[in-house]
């Protein structure tokens, strides 16, 4: 895999994203090489369970874009949900099977704007699909990518209400 042809088209993607968008939101965005595989992470400083270091923290909600030699084979640019650890989120007490059940009660609504999307995993991983890798279009697909999540981000927050600590 040629990891620095990827990073750039995912940075340079990235880079299209509107910052007054990203600060609205309160979002942050990270490009790095995690596991073999180069990745666009989206995530909110409140989705971690340690603001201070949220690419160490064990607990966590992102979104990701992602591609490694095996999808790269298959020919395909991967997109998901995580929450990990949510117990760790000091700010929340969660179940994760509750908070999976919920985000995805939610999500259902958005569903059919998100190609080859599936709900069916444990509640690790809220949703995850996929879409055609075409080299000529990385950086215009994952842009696309981060775009439907930014419309959607507000429901983790949403079904993050329910389990805010009094």
């Amino acid at each position: 895999m040629d990891s620095a042809f990827y990073l750039n088209e995912f940075r340079l993607a990235a880079g299209e994203i509107p910052k007054e968008k990203l600060d609205k939101d309160h979002l942050n965005l990270s490009i790095d090489t995690v596991l073999e595989s180069v990745a666009l992470k989206m995530y909110k400083s409140e989705w971690y369970g340690d603001a201070e270091l949220p690419k160490e923290a064990s607990g966590r909600i992102f979104f990701s874009i992602w591609v490694n030699e095996k999808t790269i084979e298959e020919g395909r640019i991967y997109y998901n949900i995580h929450a990990l650890k949510l117990r760790e989120l000091k700010r929340y007490k969660i179940a994760s099977k509750d908070f999976a059940k919920n985000f995805r009660n939610e999500f259902l609504k958005h569903q059919k704007e998100w190609p080859n999307v599936s709900v069916n995993f444990g509640p690790l991983t809220l949703m995850e699909g996929w879409i055609e890798l075409k080299n000529d279009f990385i950086q215009e697909d994952v842009y696309n990518l981060a775009q439907k999540f930014l419309k959607i981000n507000s429901i983790i927050d949403k079904v993050l209400e329910k389990y805010k600590k009094q």
